[in-house]
């Protein structure tokens, strides 16, 4: 295994320099694997690398099964139950959206029902991960928008569980009504059941699982994992469910801490494999076919998030910059349409799912990226001129309001002597008239000496004449 080996190392290394320059320009590294993969790819020959799938197919699971881990692990059970209500119009309404419009597609596409069904979960949802690190990255998790864009990442993570056993019950291949129906409810079954223990049964699980041998400790886990990935095969929801359901109550445990920092380090190498994995599934020559319903899949999903996001500012208070940083964040594609092309793959599905998703995938976790990267640059363009516009109004209404006033200042003068005002009011109007008839505007303060305090009610009103926006020859306030 010497050759294998060496090229195994080679790719990993390749990967590394890629992902370094990618990590300069705001990309994450899921198409960097799947680009590696291609490169080595037995179908690609414009390098001399050549490696199997099938060499790497097992540690491939392992990382299919650790992302899902992790997801569970990382699901905020308190920020979820705590403001559900909030969280599910908002991530509800999107989830509805975004899979209508996948669903439609689909049909659109015309590769058949379960195909169909495949391609709008592929559309529907957004990339927990790599909207995680970009929040982080970015440095906006304290941006307003954050905490929406994050709860609804949560609500999406419940709709996938559920979504892929439904996915995994209706590609199965069974006909019998009533079968379908039985495993629909073993699958729901056993779903709600690790829920409802995860929500109420941490302590126990905690002192079952408790040990301060690191080692033992991981090995546990890491068995535990693998262990509820086969029992959710058996159990016709899939090995991924099972691999997020035991991580989902593994993290309502007080070993939450530990177990995610020895279990982030398996997901990121196993997870690079499961990339690279697929990048080597990958067949450039299969990809005309697929060009043109990607690209509009693509378009889409940019637009269909695009007003996502002003919905989600409207349902939660934001401005429309904030909405459209929450759209163009929750657009990010990766993960969960790779395994559910791997599922559509195994199940015998349409073959052009593969390289659809492939080049979904890439073209997303890239241009996703970018447009979230300058998302508040695009905001400040597009709502900044308006706030500034309303802004300028506000100044030239103020202005002109101020004109009127000293316009007509002489005789509101003569009128509050005779109406018997208070003197301060009279005898700011009466220089305001004074300073008019003096040429306020050339600097001349008229017949008052700096002693008066006439003359210092005379400053203030020419400071206030200076700072306005209708002076044909405007002089710099000092205080500024």
């Amino acid at each position: 295994m010497g050759g294998d080996l060496l090229i195994l190392g080679i790719l990993f290394v390749i990967a590394y320099a890629l992902g370094r320059v990618g990590k300069r320009v705001g990309l994450p590294t899921i198409p960097i694997y799947m680009l590696v993969g291609l490169i080595a790819s037995p179908n690609f020959h414009l390098f001399p690398l050549s490696f199997k799938s099938a060499d790497v197919e097992l540690v491939a699971i392992f990382g299919l099964l650790f992302l899902l881990f992790n997801l569970g692990l990382e699901f905020d059970q308190d920020e979820f139950f705590g403001n559900a209500g909030a969280l599910l119009l908002s991530g509800g309404t999107r989830i509805v959206i975004n899979l209508g419009v996948g669903l439609a597609f689909g049909f659109w596409v015309g590769w058949g029902a379960r195909e169909a069904l495949i391609i709008a979960g592929m559309t529907a949802t957004s990339s927990s991960a790599i909207v995680t690190k970009l929040l982080i990255e970015l440095r906006r998790l304290a941006n307003r928008e954050t905490p929406v864009i994050l709860g609804i990442t949560v609500v999406e993570d419940v709709f996938i569980a559920f979504y892929l056993a439904v996915v995994a019950v209706v590609i199965g291949g069974e006909k019998n009504i009533w079968a379908i129906v039985l495993q629909l409810v073993i699958s729901f079954a056993f779903l709600i059941a690790m829920f409802v223990l995860a929500r109420w049964g941490g302590r126990v699980v905690a002192r079952l699982v408790g040990t301060k041998d690191d080692e033992l400790f991981t090995i546990l886990f890491f068995g535990l994992a693998l262990a509820f990935g086969g029992i959710g095969e058996l159990l016709g929801v899939s090995d991924a469910i099972g691999a997020f359901l035991i991580g989902l109550v593994l993290g309502a445990t007080r070993h939450r801490g530990r177990i995610e920092g020895f279990a982030l380090p398996l997901r990121d190498v196993f997870g690079a494999f499961f990339f690279l994995n697929f990048g080597l599934a990958l067949d450039p020559g299969t990809f005309g076919p697929v060009v043109y319903p990607a690209a509009v899949a693509v378009g889409l999903t940019i637009v269909v998030n695009v007003l996502g996001g002003q919905l989600i500012a409207l349902q939660n208070k934001l401005s429309r910059a904030e909405g459209l940083n929450a759209g163009l964040m929750l657009q990010n594609r990766g993960e969960f349409a790779l395994i559910l092309a791997t599922l559509a793959s195994g199940a015998g599905l349409d073959a052009r799912l593969t390289p659809f998703a492939g080049l979904y995938v890439l073209s997303m976790s890239i241009i996703g990226p970018v447009l979230a990267v300058n998302s508040e640059r695009m905001g400040s363009r597009l709502f900044g001129r308006r706030r500034r516009r309303e802004r300028d109004a506000v100044r030239d209404r103020e202005a002109a309001e101020a004109i009127a006033l000293m316009a007509g200042a002489a005789d509101a003068a003569e009128s509050a002597a005779d109406s018997g005002l208070d003197d301060d009011v009279a005898l700011a109007l009466r220089m305001s008239s004074a300073l008019d008839r003096e040429g306020v505007v050339d600097g001349d303060l008229g017949p008052y000496s700096e002693d008066d305090d006439e003359f210092l009610l005379g400053k203030t009103v020419q400071q206030a004449m200076e700072q306005s926006d209708q002076q044909v020859q405007r002089k710099r306030d000092p205080e500024y």
